[in-house]
């Protein structure tokens, strides 16, 4: 607690409602639970001891030996009001103990966080009536200008961007040059331990990467650990060929899977995080149906996974999509333009030279532009996609 201050926080601190009795934050191993949940004790408690709250992290050692539910009636007994369990999904039966406690202390708060992978209908207990879940991305472009840069800039809704985007990047510029520090966050800036230094920061990913799939792919979704290499060099194939263009037989070939096993694993990366699936239609998937497009759920990722050097037009399509496909639907796009938006927009990601022939006939037609500072026309700055959250 000694480290954590309030000097930043993230944006999803505002979203959840902390008045209900059991939350639980799921996220990717680095985006910033742990941080997220000291700063929560720290604006309501501060920095003073009490008894009244507690942290603890289901995957210390102490509780190889020790009860969950025993340890939470302790902390009752001594007068404890709000417990935060990190890392809940280490603990094996976690959902039914949580459960329990949570019917039988009734005056007692609940703050969980725990791997992407985690459905509250998985374990032992279903808690999908009990719990609030909520999902925390990675640093937003915007979130990066004020964590490593010190520039305090509002979120803006997607309707802002498209309608009075100007508006921003009049105070934007008026304070940095975004083009440069975009170029940063794009290699560097998605997870908050860049604060650690760059040196590592390409070996934090992968050791995150090989956390996901070495652990809880086997821990959460049964994945048979005999077919770990072949997951493995999946992802490595897509990390290279971005947004690969699914042809499941020749992909199937390549890493020796069934077809269905194929599907079922690259269902498997979204879910944790590690890859992003586009359909045409995403109302209507049916299971372990083909999706029109995959890519790496982030540009950081793409380019320490990525055996080539990256491709600038798939780096800008990876970057909108990231940064939307938070709080939006985003769709391949039917149109020879590359998205859709929910269900209205059409968006085409380019650079500069983009002049827009994919979109000129479309209402609600947009270019999402690389290399640009100001909105022209109907053609948004890329960078500016990264103010939504």
């Amino acid at each position: 607690m000694q480290t954590v201050t309030l000097e930043f926080v993230r944006s999803i601190m505002d979203e959840i409602d902390w008045n209900e009795r059991l939350i639980l934050i799921k996220g990717q191993k680095g985006v910033g639970k742990t941080t997220l949940m000291m700063q929560r004790i720290l604006q309501v408690y501060g920095a003073t001891n009490t008894s009244e709250v507690m942290y603890a992290s289901l995957d210390n050692i102490y509780f190889s030996t020790h009860n969950l539910l025993e340890f939470i009636e302790q902390f009752h007994a001594h007068g404890g009001k709000c417990l935060f369990l990190d890392e809940v999904h280490q603990y094996k039966g976690w959902s039914l103990e949580i459960k329990n406690a949570y019917d039988e202390f009734t005056d007692m708060h609940f703050v969980l966080s725990g791997s992407s992978l985690m459905k509250l209908n998985d374990g032992q207990a279903d808690l999908s009536r009990r719990c609030i879940s909520y999902s925390m991305p990675g640093l937003s472009f915007r979130e990066y200008l004020s964590m490593f840069h010190g520039r305090r800039f509002p979120k803006k809704s997607l309707d802002e961007v498209l309608s009075d985007g100007n508006s921003l990047c009049a105070e934007v510029n008026a304070q940095l040059h975004p083009l440069p520090l975009f170029a940063e966050y794009l290699h560097y800036g998605h997870y908050p331990f860049l604060r650690e230094g760059k040196n590592n920061y390409s070996i934090r990913i992968e050791n995150i990467v090989d956390t996901v799939l070495s652990v809880e792919l086997p821990q959460l979704r049964g994945l048979d650990v005999a077919n770990l290499r072949k997951l493995k060099a999946l992802l490595a194939i897509l990390a290279t060929n971005v947004p690969y263009s699914v042809d499941t037989v020749k992909l199937s070939a390549m890493v020796e899977l069934s077809r269905t096993t194929l599907l079922q694993y690259l269902q498997y990366l979204s879910e944790a995080r590690l890859i992003s699936l586009l359909y045409a239609d995403i109302t209507n998937i049916k299971k372990l149906q083909k999706p029109d497009k995959i890519y790496l759920e982030n540009t950081n990722l793409l380019h320490t996974l990525s055996l080539t050097r990256v491709n600038e037009g798939i780096e800008r399509e990876v970057f909108f999509v990231n940064q939307l496909s938070h709080q939006h639907i985003v769709e391949y796009s039917r149109s020879s333009a590359d998205f859709t938006v929910d269900h209205r927009y059409i968006v085409e990601v380019g650079g500069r030279s983009k002049d827009g022939k994919q979109i000129a006939a479309v209402p609600d037609g947009f270019i999402a532009a690389d290399g640009e500072e100001y909105v022209i026309g109907n053609k948004i700055p890329l960078w500016l996609f990264g103010f939504l959250y």
